[in-house]
């Protein structure tokens, strides 16, 4: 089964304000987010913000709520300018979202806004199911995806469950410099 085209966002969403990303060790980083209620007019306002955030700069693929300073399970990614993506369902933004399914499990480099200059290799899974709720009118959500756009809200969820890439890494051999600190576009979910 294939993403949903659907609209994923709030149908009446507010414009949204673009927010610094949050830099490890912050401690938001490190704590499990809360789940929220879809429909709460502040959980709509951060929705927004997190698009207006990952809009912001081209090498943004996803964010969450945490990131930008809220304990709140909450999500937003973008792969459709990314060159290894193959399904893409464009702007998604997902409420209390939950990993049900994953399969066919690979390496590779991966890297994050919170964790600036560093890249290192992730094992993930390259299929996953994904549930969770629009934000604004709280309908339930099952997104099916694969490759980098998987890869992206793996990521994104670990961020929600205080995970963050380098608790994944097998070894500290596995972390590298970013090649362009600078422009992180191929690595940066």
């Amino acid at each position: 089964m294939t993403p949903s085209r659907a609209p994923m966002t709030a149908p009446t969403a507010p414009a949204g304000t673009a927010r610094e990303v949050l830099d490890a060790p912050h401690t938001l980083l490190t704590t499990m987010a809360a789940p929220v209620d879809p429909a709460d007019p502040r959980v709509v306002e951060a929705a927004a913000d997190l698009l207006a955030t990952l809009r912001r700069a081209d090498d943004r693929l996803g964010v969450s709520a945490p990131q930008i300073g809220l304990g709140w399970r909450l999500l937003a990614i973008d792969v459709s300018s990314h060159p290894r993506t193959r399904s893409c369902a464009g702007e998604l933004v997902l409420v209390n979202p939950r990993l049900t399914q994953a399969a066919r499990w690979e390496t590779a480099r991966e890297g994050c806004l919170s964790v600036p200059g560093l890249v290192g290799e992730v094992r993930r899974a390259t299929r996953i199911t994904v549930t969770g709720q629009r934000p604004g009118d709280g309908e339930s959500l099952t997104f099916h995806t694969d490759a980098f756009e998987a890869r992206c809200l793996q990521h994104q969820l670990d961020h929600l469950d205080g995970v963050l890439f380098l608790d994944r890494m097998p070894t500290a051999r596995a972390v590298h410099r970013a090649r362009h600190p600078q422009s992180p576009l191929r690595h940066h979910v």
